[in-house]
């Protein structure tokens, strides 16, 4: 629309807004906005592109930002009270990128505590609500960057990813979610959870807008990240219609065990079958080691959490407590205040496994276990091109319903975190619904860095159903 002057980008900046507006007390997705600076971004747009000199198809296209990865002169609260007050100095490389491509900033989107969290129950500000039912979750701990997606209050949105925090709140919410193999997007700006797990990506309504926006923000940065790694970015949207199948999809047996819901089932076997019927090998495969991922996932996640959250010390740029004697007390309280509950047991344990005399019993056997989850992958790699699975094992749930119990709410991820232990690309598309009306997920994963031909089997179910047509009805 854009292209063909049917719409402007300042008329599509004031439809965001407007929606926004119009629901956001429904849905709660974002922490703060900027109208005005909005729509001065859609009017630098829509300047260069009666010039001629369009930056690219996102330019003009508002896309909003999960508050945890930097956006300068923008706050930077990571969802909690240590760092209310805070503002960003800088610019992360996917935020620069994103600027470089044209789109407009739209947003900062609310979030667990430091992404530390599956239902967005852990933000110290609000709790986001599930569009498709205000009284459900979205899934966290990018559930903001989901629900505002899905709520139509933006049209792209940026989120990230340490155990399945993008493609849980995707499939809750009915859109897409992608988590790109570790090293393809530059983490730098992005405040630290666990470092070797993190991962940047996007949420959109469709597979194709997931490869347009991943064309913009994936490559090395040899600069700021180095964990960054130099690959080759191919074309990702003309590889959906290119790459054309029929490919050999491997089914996990131990994904489809105890625990799974009937409807997630009904529906992942559907999927299997459509596939089947488009002249795809279905073939099982056994990943062993799953029922280890999340012990291991929960040591090697809070370990890395307890060392890059010492850094809010109440003596820098954290909160400070106005109640502190010296300066262990000024450590001691400022974090205590600053802190949520769900960060502080985070934190606990993760010293705990890194303590003298545990560190080889916890941390050191994770960090093993990790390396055999990742074997087990590319084995089964060797017959298959990916591995189809749910995103979730059940539809979101009601809010608080799993508030008291964090074993029960740390489960949420069983189906996702081997996929960032592994380092694999993954993706989340939305493939039915509950009878009642909740969004089912199916998670597709990829070999590394094979990015193209995950989004090209996604975008193939995509195609053949109609789940991107469908909005929740707010």
């Amino acid at each position: 629309l854009l292209g063909r002057k049917e719409i402007s980008s300042v008329e599509l900046t004031k439809a965001i807004i407007e929606r926004t507006k119009n629901t956001e007390s429904k849905v709660k997705a974002f922490l703060t906005f900027d109208e005005s600076d909005a729509i001065e971004q859609a009017e630098a747009s829509d300047a260069r592109r009666a010039q001629g000199k369009v930056l690219g198809p996102l330019d003009g296209i508002p896309v909003s930002i999960k508050d945890i990865i930097c956006e300068k002169g923008k706050q930077l609260t990571c969802g909690s009270k240590i760092l209310e007050k805070y503002i960003s100095p800088y610019d992360a490389t996917v935020t620069t990128k994103l600027k470089d491509a044209g789109a407009v900033l739209w947003g900062r989107l609310n979030l667990d505590e430091f992404a530390m969290g599956s239902s967005t129950e852990n933000s110290a500000y609000q709790s986001t609500s599930n569009p498709w039912n205000i009284d459900y979750i979205p899934g966290g701990s990018s559930g903001g960057s989901a629900a505002s997606v899905s709520a139509g209050q933006t049209i792209m949105s940026l989120g990230t990813d340490t155990g399945g925090s993008i493609r849980q709140p995707a499939a809750h919410c009915g859109i897409v979610g992608l988590k790109p193999t570790y090293g393809l997007v530059s983490r730098y700006g992005l405040a630290a959870f666990a470092s070797s797990l993190d991962q940047i990506g996007p949420f959109t309504r469709s597979v194709e807008d997931a490869a347009m926006i991943l064309q913009v923000i994936a490559g090395h940065d040899s600069h700021h990240d180095a964990t960054s790694y130099k690959t080759e970015i191919p074309d990702y949207r003309k590889a959906l219609e290119s790459k054309k199948g029929p490919w050999k999809i491997g089914i996990p047996k131990e994904y489809f065990a105890e625990g799974l819901s009937e409807e997630v089932r009904k529906a992942i076997q559907g999927a299997i079958d459509f596939y089947k019927s488009q002249g795809c090998s279905i073939v099982e495969v056994s990943l062993p080691l799953t029922e280890l991922a999340i012990a291991t996932y929960y040591v090697v996640a809070t370990a890395e959490a307890s060392s890059n959250l010492a850094r809010y010390d109440g003596i820098r740029y954290t909160h400070r407590s106005e109640f502190a004697a010296d300066l262990k007390d000024t450590y001691c309280k400022s974090r205590a205040e600053g802190f949520g509950a769900e960060v502080k047991r985070r934190i606990i344990l993760g010293t705990y496994v890194l303590s003298s005399g545990f560190y080889d019993a916890y941390y050191l056997r994770a960090q093993k276990a990790r390396t055999l989850i990742r074997k087990d992958f590319l084995n089964a790699f060797e017959k298959v091109d990916v591995i189809l699975t749910p995103t979730t094992a059940t539809p979101a749930f009601k809010k608080g319903e799993k508030s008291s119990d964090p074993l029960a709410m740390y489960l949420e991820d069983c189906y996702t975190v081997s996929v960032n232990l592994a380092g694999l690309p993954g993706i989340s598309v939305p493939c039915g619904f509950t009878k009642a009306g909740l969004p089912i997920g199916l998670q597709l994963i990829g070999k590394p860095f094979q990015e193209a031909e995950m989004l090209s089997v996604a975008h193939a179910f995509e195609k053949a159903h109609d789940f991107k047509s469908k909005h929740p009805q707010l």
